[in-house]
C-alpha cells in the first residue's frame, strides 16, 4: 500500500492545523455559517439535515487494517457508534459535534488519512475496481495509477476551483468493476498494437440531473503519457465549462454541446503543447510508487483446495456463500472476498465500530492486512487462502457480515436520503430495508441471481439509481414521497442509462412494485439469463403491463 511521502505528511497536518484555526473561529462567532461553508467543504464537512457530515477520502478504496481501527475508533468517539460507506468508495460520519472536528482530522492524519477533496468543485476522491492487484482478469494494477493521479491531483493550483465537481475511476481489466463509463473521466486498461499496457480514455460521463454514458476520446493512450493527457482534459473543461450555471458546468454537458469528436480534437491540440514537457511524470517515478504496490508474500499454493471442497459440499449455507461472496484470484490458491454490508433490513453500506474493528483483525489474519471499499457499498478482503475460508466464513458470522447476497436482489445500494440529507426529496434508507425483508428467503434470492437495485433520494443520484437494473428515484409530490422506478440501467462495460418505466409509485407500494418486476422478470427469463439480458431482449413493455395493469 502507499505510504505518504514528506509533503503529504506536511500538507495533511498543516491543513488540519489551519482548519481548527476556522473552527474555533466559527464556534466563537467570529464566522457566519455563510463564511464558514466554503472553509469547511474544503475539508469534507458537509451540514446537512440535522447535523454535520464529514466525509474521509478512501483513496482508489484501499485501507489497511491500522486505518480501519482508526475509522472503528472515530465511530466509537466521536459519532454513534457506525459509519457509512458510500459510493465514492469513501466513509461518512453522519453525527460529529464541530468542535470535535479538528480532532477526527487529527486523528486520521496519524494514520495517513483525510477529508480533503472530498467536497467542493475540484478532483474528488479517485475510484478504482476493488480487486485490483488480485483478479484474474486484471491487466495492470489500477492502484498504480490511481494514486498517481492522487497526487498529481491533490492541491493542483489551476484545479482546485473548477466549474463543477471532477470525479475519475480506473480500472485495470476489461471487466469493468469500477463503473468508468458514468465518470468524468473514466480509464480503461487494455493492450495497445504492441502489446504494451494503455488506456482507453473516456470523457463525460455522469449521472445526476442529466444522466450521460461517457464517450471515447482516444482508442489508446500509452500509461507514460497519463497524466499529461489528463492535464489538456482539464485545462479544456477549465477554460471553456460553464459557470454561470451550476446544472450546465459538468463536463459532460460540454461534451455534449460541442460533440465528442470536436472535443476531442481540442483536447488533442492542448495535448499537443505539453506532451513531453515536465508536466509528464518525473523519471523513475511510476517505478518508485509501483514498489508500494508489489504483491503480498503469496505462498506457492496447488489452486485445489481439498477441505475447501468438502465443507461446501457438507454444509449448504457456506456453499451459498462461496457462490454470490467469492472472485477468482490471480495467484494459485487465494480467492478474493467480498464481505456485505447489507443484512436483511439493515441500512446499506453501514458498518458499526465493533465490526470495522472485527474486519480490521479478519484481514491481519486472513489478509495480509488489506481491506477494500468497494462503489457498491461493500468490503473486500483481497487476498485469502482458500483453506482459510471456511474459518473466515464462521468469523464473519459471528460479527454479522456473512450475507451470502453480493451482486442480488438485496445487494442493494442507497444514498442516505431524507433520513439524513438536506437536498433530498424522499428516503431511501426504509424502501432498502423493506426490498430487503421482503426478499428475505435467500433461495429465492439465489434463484433470481444477478440483480442491480439502486435508490436515490433525490436527482443528484448518489445511489446510482440511473444505473440500476431497477433503478428508484425519490421525487416530491405536494409534499408526499413518491418513487420514479427505471428499467434496463448498467454501470459495467456494456454500460446503460435505465428507461423510465412509467408513472411514479407511493412510499407505501414500492415494494409490491420490485416484486412484480423480479416475478415477471423470472416468468420470461430464458436459459437463466440475466435480468438486465431479460429486458434488453423483451424491452420494458412487459413489465410496464404487470406494473400498471391494476392501476
Amino acid at each position: 500500500m502507499y505510504r505518504y511521502d514528506e509533503f503529504d505528511h506536511t500538507f495533511v497536518h498543516e491543513r488540519v492545523a489551519q482548519f481548527r484555526g476556522q473552527v474555533n473561529r466559527r464556534l466563537s462567532g467570529e464566522l457566519s455559517e455563510e463564511e464558514f461553508r466554503p472553509l469547511r467543504l474544503m475539508n469534507g464537512l458537509y451540514l446537512q439535515l440535522h447535523a454535520y457530515m464529514l466525509r474521509v477520502a478512501v483513496p482508489y478504496g484501499t485501507l489497511s487494517s491500522r486505518q480501519m481501527r482508526m475509522l472503528a475508533h472515530i465511530a466509537r468517539r466521536y459519532d454513534k457508534g457506525y459509519a457509512h460507506f458510500t459510493t465514492r468508495q469513501n466513509i461518512q460520519y453522519n453525527w460529529p459535534a464541530l468542535s470535535d472536528v479538528a480532532d477526527i482530522l487529527h486523528d486520521l492524519a496519524s494514520v495517513e488519512m483525510h477529508a480533503l477533496q472530498t467536497s467542493g468543485n475540484c478532483i474528488r476522491n479517485v475510484t478504482a475496481d476493488q480487486y485490483a492487484g488480485a483478479a484474474a482478469d486484471e491487466i495492470e494494477d489500477p492502484r498504480i495509477h490511481a494514486e498517481v493521479i492522487r497526487q498529481w491531483s491533490s492541491l493542483h493550483p489551476e484545479f482546485s476551483f473548477l466549474p463543477r465537481k471532477f470525479k475519475i475511476a480506473v480500472t485495470g481489466a476489461p471487466n469493468d468493476r469500477a463503473a468508468v463509463k458514468v465518470h468524468d473521466i473514466g480509464l480503461r486498461m487494455l493492450r495497445g498494437p504492441s502489446g504494451e499496457a494503455g488506456f482507453e480514455v473516456m470523457v463525460g460521463g455522469g449521472q445526476g440531473r442529466t444522466p450521460m454514458i461517457a464517450k471515447t476520446i482516444r482508442e489508446f493512450l500509452p500509461k507514460q503519457h497519463l497524466i499529461s493527457y489528463l492535464e489538456a482534459i482539464l485545462r479544456v473543461y477549465n477554460l471553456l465549462g460553464r459557470r454561470d450555471n451550476i446544472y450546465k458546468a459538468r463536463i459532460k454537458i460540454l461534451v455534449h454541446e460541442v460533440g465528442a469528436e470536436v472535443f476531442r480534437d481540442m483536447v488533442e491540440d492542448e495535448w499537443a503543447l505539453i506532451k513531453g514537457t515536465p508536466v509528464e511524470l518525473p523519471p523513475g517515478e511510476m517505478e518508485r510508487i509501483r514498489t508500494y504496490f508489489a504483491p503480498p508474500a503469496f505462498e506457492a499454493l496447488a489452486d485445489l483446495a481439498p477441505e475447501f471442497d468438502r465443507r461446501r459440499l457438507v454444509d449448504p449455507v457456506f456453499a451459498a456463500w462461496t457462490r454470490t461472496n467469492l472472485f477468482e484470484h490471480r495467484q494459485p490458491g487465494y480467492a478474493i472476498v467480498n464481505v456485505s454490508l447489507k443484512p436483511e433490513g439493515g441500512v446499506p453500506g453501514d458498518a458499526e465500530a465493533d465490526q470495522m474493528d472485527g474486519i480490521a483483525d479478519l484481514a491481519d489474519r486472513y489478509s495480509f492486512g488489506e481491506i477494500r471499499v468497494t462503489h457498491e457499498q461493500n468490503l473486500t478482503l483481497p487476498h485469502v487462502r482458500k483453506t482459510d475460508l471456511y474459518a473466515l466464513w464462521q468469523a464473519l458470522q459471528s460479527l454479522g457480515l456473512a450475507t451470502a447476497n453480493i451482486g442480488t436482489v438485496t445487494d442493494i445500494i442507497a444514498c442516505p436520503g431524507l433520513d439524513y440529507c438536506s437536498l433530498a426529496n424522499a428516503r431511501s434508507i426504509p424502501i432498502a430495508q423493506q426490498i430487503s425483508q421482503r426478499f428475505a428467503d435467500m433461495d429465492r434470492v439465489h434463484n433470481i441471481g444477478e440483480l442491480k437495485i439502486k435508490i436515490s433520494g433525490c436527482i443528484n443520484a448518489c445511489g446510482h439509481h440511473h444505473v440500476g437494473h431497477i433503478g428508484i428515484l425519490g421525487v416530491d409530490k405536494k409534499g408526499e414521497e413518491f418513487y420514479q422506478i427505471t428499467l434496463g440501467g448498467d454501470a459495467t462495460e456494456t454500460a446503460a442509462i435505465g428507461d423510465i418505466i412509467g408513472p411514479a409509485f407511493p412510499y407505501d407500494g414500492v415494494a409490491d412494485a420490485v416484486e412484480t418486476i423480479v416475478d415477471t422478470y423470472v416468468a420470461l427469463r430464458q436459459n437463466g439469463e440475466r435480468f438486465v439480458d431479460t429486458y434488453r431482449r423483451l424491452g420494458g413493455e412487459p413489465f410496464k403491463e404487470k406494473l400498471y395493469a391494476a392501476r
